[in-house]
């Protein structure tokens, strides 16, 4: 029988993921390990065309969704980010859900340097709790800070070691699909400093960075279509897969009252990252 859930077996199980003692591992991503090393020209080239989509995508608008998965201890437990966010105004919103989770749902609205977060701990059900955007942190292995789509988009244009690995469809478009690692600087990127000693140890444990790997979508348009980051080890998976769509159309944002919020030095928690 499948056991409930708990944002604690949440917890644990990414908490796996950073523990001391993960000395084995597994270097392969999900679906197959590396093929071989890409010739110099083409690993810049396949580099190129990622970092080219992500640019292009910083000067628009998209539709955000993305899937976060725990696996460990037998269980898969998921969590849904959902939204719209203009990259070229670095205005948003995003709604996201933790199914079974002592709280199941938060919603979140980026705009002018902010981001107000509402249903969380403390507040009331009204209110929204803001914190200036650059002092949101990250908690958890893959997570953004309080979701920031920009930060996904930071992490893939730093892929390393990219290669070209065919073409695929996603939600209907033919994509080209374009694979490579993360260092550990790009994995720690602004992690909360108690989480960053964890992932240091570890990978001082290991001799060398974590298995992290990254896949990049791109259409025959230059559009970025889907993101995914992976790490797998010691038999706990974290993956984050991000599907980009209405690239371009217009995203209305509503910021909340300055009546409703409530400064936060701080938000934690899953549902924040």
């Amino acid at each position: 029988m499948r056991r409930p859930f708990t944002p604690l077996a949440l917890i644990a199980a990414a908490a796996v993921l950073l523990c001391a003692g993960c000395s084995a591992t597994d270097t392969r991503s999900g679906d197959g390990a590396e093929a071989g090393a890409p010739s110099s020209q083409a690993a810049s080239d396949a580099r190129s065309a990622v970092q080219e989509a992500v640019a292009a995508l910083r000067e628009d608008s998209a539709g955000f969704r993305q899937k976060i998965e725990l696996q460990g201890d037998g269980q898969v437990h998921s969590l849904t980010i959902a939204g719209g966010f203009d990259f070229a105004a670095d205005r948003g919103h995003l709604a996201v859900d933790l199914p079974g989770g002592a709280i199941d749902h938060s919603e979140q609205v980026f705009a002018e340097g902010e981001i107000y977060v509402r249903n969380i701990l403390g507040a009331g059900e009204d209110t929204w709790g803001v914190i200036s955007r650059d002092r949101a942190q990250a908690h958890y292995l893959l997570r953004a800070p309080l979701n920031d789509p920009e930060h996904v988009l930071q992490q893939i244009a730093a892929m390393r070691k990219v290669s070209r690995e065919g073409e695929e469809d996603v939600a209907g478009v033919r994509a080209v699909r374009y694979r490579g690692v993360l260092d550990h600087r790009t994995v720690t990127l602004r992690m909360d400093s108690d989480v960053r000693g964890k992932m240091d140890q570890a990978r001082d444990i290991l001799g060398g960075d974590l298995p992290v790997f990254a896949d990049a979508w791109v259409d025959g348009k230059g559009n970025l279509v889907q993101t995914r980051m992976s790490s797998n080890l010691s038999g706990a998976r974290v993956t984050v897969t991000t599907v980009l769509s209405d690239i371009g159309k217009p995203v209305r944002v509503t910021v909340p009252r300055a009546a409703d919020t409530t400064s936060i030095s701080e938000a934690t928690g899953i549902l924040s990252g």
